[in-house]
């Protein structure tokens, strides 16, 4: 029998404590977490249409407006023509964008390597496979 209550218990203890971190690594840039998540969306996926932006963040476009406002006022990010689609824009990170994703997912990669330094490669493996297989439940 599946043990679903201890892995409720663990899963939404991790969720707590990366929340924590999060906050706290995000915090120290001035920045929302709001619009660190936004900057970290279009530096792993680069410029895209809003309304993809907005899945991927899992908010409307009327909520990414306003980051993105916020965002291309601080010169992280910038509206561009699409260069498909003369009627449609795209957002995309500026160069001082560019730094800060590259910053925090250098974060983010020390934290992986942190916390995985005494899990051994099969279990790696499997571990990314079932994160890969409830990420896509989602």
């Amino acid at each position: 029998m599946r043990n679903l209550e201890s892995l409720n218990q663990l899963l939404t203890e991790f969720y707590d404590k990366m929340s924590s971190w999060e906050q706290s690594v995000v915090k120290e840039t001035g920045y929302s977490l709001a619009q660190v998540h936004t900057i970290e969306v279009l530096g792993i996926h680069g410029a895209m249409r809003m309304k993809e932006l907005a899945d991927k963040l899992g908010i409307t476009t009327g909520t990414l407006t306003v980051q993105v406002d916020k965002l291309v006022a601080a010169n992280l990010m910038e509206r561009l023509p699409h260069p498909n689609d003369r009627r449609a824009i795209v957002v995309a990170l500026t160069q001082q964008g560019q730094e800060i994703h590259r910053h925090h997912n250098q974060l983010h990669l020390d934290l992986v390597k942190d916390l995985t330094r005494h899990i051994e490669p099969e279990q790696e493996a499997l571990l990314i496979s079932c994160l890969t297989k409830m990420n896509s439940e989602f």
